[in-house]
């Protein structure tokens, strides 16, 4: 990797720190100077805008992370509720990437910038569909292979899981406790107990 691709990456990496902990909005680009050591001319070199670097963590970073880890499992030719569960419960309980007092940054992203920039939107969009789309082709083949009930509509299961899964974030990130977690967990796992 050459110097300038370094300096790129450093910079995308540590600005989804700042970013995830404390918010975008409230973010600065000087924070993020500071935090990366650059100076104002190499970050301007790198991204014309914050937004620019927005949503370069968003497609260089973010994106590529969330295929590897909400796509990938589903590879497996298992039962995808399964999958989905130990998925979850990895992310909730498990993830040292992830923290209980920050919420989920695709959801920080979304709430703070889905409404005022469409290319955030988009992006996000993208994270949202794939892994939306994932789950629906996994049940429907585990429907025709009768390890799930043939009338269980796999786009209600994967709004479900997925609407459930940002909103315990956001409570977990409100307690500042994995209590909730383990309430949503019990409960997915009660529910996906009729879906077989």
């Amino acid at each position: 990797m050459k110097k300038s691709q370094e300096t790129r990456l450093n910079i995308l990496q540590k600005a989804f720190d700042l970013i995830y902990k404390n918010g975008y909005q409230t973010t600065s680009v000087d924070e993020i100077i500071a935090t990366t050591q650059v100076t104002k001319g190499a970050f301007y070199y790198h991204f014309k805008t914050k937004d620019e670097m927005g949503l370069a963590i968003l497609n260089e970073l973010m994106i590529p992370n969330f295929k590897n880890t909400f796509i990938k499992p589903f590879e497996n030719d298992g039962n995808p509720l399964d999958t989905i569960y130990s998925l979850l419960h990895y992310l909730l309980m498990e993830s040292e990437d992830l923290k209980v007092e920050y919420g989920c940054p695709a959801s920080n992203f979304t709430q703070e910038m889905a409404p005022w920039n469409v290319e955030f939107t988009k992006a996000l969009n993208t994270l949202s569909l794939d892994w939306e789309k994932t789950m629906i082709d996994a049940i429907e083949k585990a429907k025709e292979n009768e390890i799930i009930k043939t009338e269980v509509s796999a786009k209600e299961v994967a709004v479900f899981v997925m609407s459930g899964y940002w909103g315990v974030r956001n409570l977990g990130k409100l307690e500042n406790s994995k209590s909730v977690y383990l309430i949503y967990l019990k409960g997915l796992k009660s529910y996906f107990e009729t879906l077989k």
